[in-house]
């Protein structure tokens, strides 16, 4: 059995795998990229569903694992419920747009989305908004080749190309006058720390990290009783999540190679190359954070 898979149509889901490493280095863990069905920011609700459905029934026969991390923001909101009709036996930890967080942290009511299309589209959002933000403007911005960007060329590009590419996002919500900006799609998240230099010093960036890699821990420590000791994770809330990609002169918040390594050995799989260049991509990112690279996940 695996402890922990987690699943994303890319990239995406890095950062919370790694933060869940870096507080339960035990851990074992898979990684699953879909890129096969790469984006998934742009399928209906029901192409997502037979998407994340077939892949998670590779997972479940190959990997019998005890948690499953859905590590896409789309993949969540359109999914969930399906995944745990079908799969009773799996114990699945969603990721949602951090709306409650950012409206904690918002002074102008005024927050900013920036995600997938089918993020952004999903009546669960307005849900979030009602319940936790009913005060706050809620800015949606869907940005698909932002995202394509992170997914094809985030670790191999310079540090200069990682802040052009958010910029135009970043100066549609200053336009907009809002002063905190939600990572709603987890691609986002390994730009991190592009996001808040090009924030500064009027926007604050929000995500989900802490609080996930929280609720996942404590998903398998009630399940399957091996957190006797506790999960040593601090409350959600940080304003902050954790940055994969190279560059600038703040260290990751995450284990990077020749600094905190997992104990147990990390796979990373994908379903499809597009070319070499991304295959490359997949290459440096598990050399940079010491995950052993599986290549194609088999049926």
């Amino acid at each position: 059995m695996t402890d922990f898979v987690f699943i994303d149509s890319g990239v995406g889901g890095i950062p919370y795998m790694m933060k869940l490493l870096e507080k339960k280095p035990d851990a074992s863990c898979v990684y699953v990229a879909d890129t096969a069905n790469f984006p998934y920011g742009e399928k209906s609700h029901e192409q997502v569903v037979n998407c994340v459905l077939e892949l998670v029934s590779k997972i479940q026969s190959k990997y019998v694992p005890k948690v499953i991390v859905v590590a896409c923001n789309t993949m969540s909101v359109n999914s969930l419920d399906a995944l745990r009709s079908k799969f009773s036996d799996i114990q699945f930890v969603g990721t949602v747009p951090a709306i409650k967080l950012a409206a904690s942290v918002s002074k102008k009511r005024r927050i900013g989305l920036l995600a997938t299309k089918a993020c952004c589209e999903n009546p669960y959002n307005l849900e979030l908004k009602e319940k936790f933000a009913a005060d706050c403007t809620l800015v949606n911005r869907p940005d698909p080749e932002l995202i394509s960007f992170i997914e094809h060329n985030a670790f191999t590009a310079s540090r200069e190309e990682c802040i052009a590419a958010v910029k135009p996002a970043v100066d549609f919500f200053r336009k907009e006058d809002c002063d905190a900006v939600i990572l709603g799609c987890t691609h986002f998240l390994n730009f991190t720390d592009i996001f808040e230099d090009a924030c500064q010093p009027d926007i604050k960036v929000v995500d989900s990290v802490d609080g996930v890699v929280r609720h996942a821990l404590e998903v398998l420590g009630s399940r399957f009783e091996v957190l006797g000791q506790g999960t040593g994770c601090e409350p959600a809330g940080g304003v902050t999540g954790v940055s994969p990609v190279r560059g600038g002169s703040r260290k990751p918040k995450v284990c990077s190679v020749g600094e905190t390594s997992p104990s147990q050995e990390s796979n990373l799989f994908i379903t499809g190359f597009r070319d070499t260049e991304e295959e490359n991509q997949y290459n440096v990112l598990c050399s940079r954070f010491g995950i052993k690279f599986g290549g194609l996940l088999s049926k």
